[in-house]
């Protein structure tokens, strides 16, 4: 099979030919369709993860249909739609796992980081963290609820309860988001590279209340805000647009460090906090939700062996929306 390999953090991936992987106990092999280009694909690209194993086939955001079924494995047919999470196993045993906290499970494996991800044709996953997909859709269309979806999912959780939100980078996440939130009866304030006037009209067609750089304060103190971009200068930024008791919310698993900022804009008790990975639970609770309310994913398809010129112009923001590689 054709795959995307990553031999070393701060290389280019290389189209390789691997043997195509066999379903062991426990796992399911599927044929990959579509697989979501990622921010988090860059971190690792760029050598900003730490420890990942090598050589490793990038891709969380995987969705194909079930091709091989190992021993052991209930649930699944040949031939059903599935999606391959960033969250790959976990230990089951550790107070995490034991408390319904499995994504910050002490000795986790994760897809495309730890395990070969979907940047190929076929992948190979453990069928009890794989997500059963909707019937309908486009494959390329769905690859981004993967972890785009996914991760906003568990971060508007986070956020809490209000009436104005603030999203600050409006790419992959953040357009998903925009979308629930809405339906949920939230204004949407979205948050831009300074001058990005195009990303700016993209927030707007996607029914943002308010859109601006990410320089400027919204028209009214928001009552959250989610960051997505993997800035750490931006956490104060939010901190001053937020009102009394207003969360900060960071979503990314890398961001720059943060700036030293005056206790002032954290008093009257606003809060800041990370979101970690996901839950099967979140899995389940986001793609019920997706078979409910209709989400539209803007995205950008390349071919398989365009991976690198799509994490390139991820980098630049030349697109909107999320890249979706198709074998």
């Amino acid at each position: 099979m054709r795959a995307m390999q990553l031999d070393r953090p701060g290389s280019a991936l290389r189209l390789v030919e691997r043997p195509r992987p066999a379903a062991g106990p426990g796992q399911i092999v599927v044929r990959v369709t579509a697989c979501g280009v990622c921010r988090t694909d860059l971190h690792l690209v760029d050598g900003e993860l730490p420890r990942p194993v090598l050589p490793i086939v990038p891709g969380h955001e995987v969705v194909g249909t079930v091709h091989e079924i190992g021993a052991g494995v209930a649930g699944w047919h040949l031939g059903q739609r599935v999606g391959v999470p960033w969250l790959g196993s976990t230990c089951g045993h550790c107070r995490y796992c034991r408390s319904a906290r499995e994504n910050l499970c002490d000795d986790p494996r994760f897809t495309g980081y730890q395990i070969d991800g979907g940047y190929a044709e076929y992948a190979r996953a453990e069928a009890a963290y794989c997500i059963a997909l909707p019937d309908g859709g486009d494959d390329v269309a769905l690859a981004p609820l993967l972890c785009a979806g996914l991760i906003g999912f568990r971060s508007l959780a986070m956020a809490g309860q209000g009436e104005a939100l603030g999203l600050y980078g409006f790419g992959a996440s953040a357009h998903i988001v925009a979308q629930i939130a809405q339906a949920r009866g939230w204004r949407v304030h979205a948050f831009t590279r300074p001058g990005d006037a195009a990303g700016q009209a993209f927030a707007r067609r996607l029914g943002a209340a308010w859109a601006g750089g990410s320089d400027e304060l919204p028209p009214e103190p928001l009552d959250a805000a989610i960051i997505f971009a993997a800035v750490g200068a931006l956490v104060p930024a939010a901190l001053r647009a937020v009102g009394k008791g207003g969360r900060v919310v960071c979503a990314g698993i890398h961001m720059s460090d943060i700036p030293a900022f005056p206790y002032e804009i954290l008093w009257q008790e606003r809060s800041v906090r990370s979101v970690a990975n996901l839950t099967r639970a979140d899995g389940t609770a986001f793609f019920d939700l997706v078979r409910r309310v209709a989400i539209r994913t803007t995205t950008v398809p390349y071919p398989l062996e365009r991976a690198n010129e799509a994490l390139a112009d991820l980098r630049a923001g030349r697109f909107e929306g999320a890249a979706v590689l198709v074998p």
